[in-house]
């Protein structure tokens, strides 16, 4: 796993081997990138990344400047191996919840311009995330909500969906609350 953009280009992680995360792919992570690169600029947002995982996705936003990064994750080692990697690249405006993510949405009082939600695909209630975000109001005006799925999803009829792209196995909903 490496970074592929921002100040730490390059850098390469290596998760515990008893890791049950699936990082987002290199080719993933670079094409949602490049559609954000149009639409943000990062040293003037606020991230919440769900479902952290190895912290793959934090790593590129912390990476490109962004003004704060919330990372949440449930899995104990997880959250201390992506907090540990916080604090080996001075990435200051960073910090990782422990906590299910569904009870994070359900105090959090932070509006954010990007969240993004890598849950397991196999994830039953997966489209509570989406209802979540919105029934709490955590988005600005001018933010996305993405949630990466597996091929089962469908998000198409949901109000605010904008669109969706596919990557080989991993897709992306991309929803604006303008929309």
């Amino acid at each position: 796993m490496r970074i592929i953009g921002g100040k730490y280009r390059g850098k390469n992680f290596t998760p515990p081997a008893n890791f049950k995360a699936r990082p987002t792919t290199d080719f993933a992570k670079e094409a949602l990138f490049n559609i954000l690169n149009n639409d943000f600029n990062f040293e003037n947002i606020d991230v919440l990344d769900l479902f952290s995982g190895t912290g793959s996705i934090s790593y590129e936003f912390a990476s490109r400047g962004v003004k704060s990064l919330v990372a949440v994750e449930s899995n104990v080692k997880h959250a201390a191996y992506i907090e540990k990697n916080f604090k080996e690249l001075g990435f200051s405006q960073a910090i990782i919840y422990k906590s299910d993510v569904f009870r994070y949405l359900d105090t959090c009082t932070k509006k954010f311009d990007v969240i993004f939600a890598d849950p397991p695909y196999a994830l039953e209630n997966i489209e509570e995330i989406y209802h979540s975000v919105f029934r709490n109001s955590l988005l600005t005006d001018t933010s996305y909500l993405i949630i990466e799925h597996g091929e089962s999803n469908d998000f198409s009829s949901f109000p605010h969906f904008v669109s969706m792209k596919r990557y080989g196995s991993v897709h992306f909903s991309i929803f604006d609350p303008m929309k």
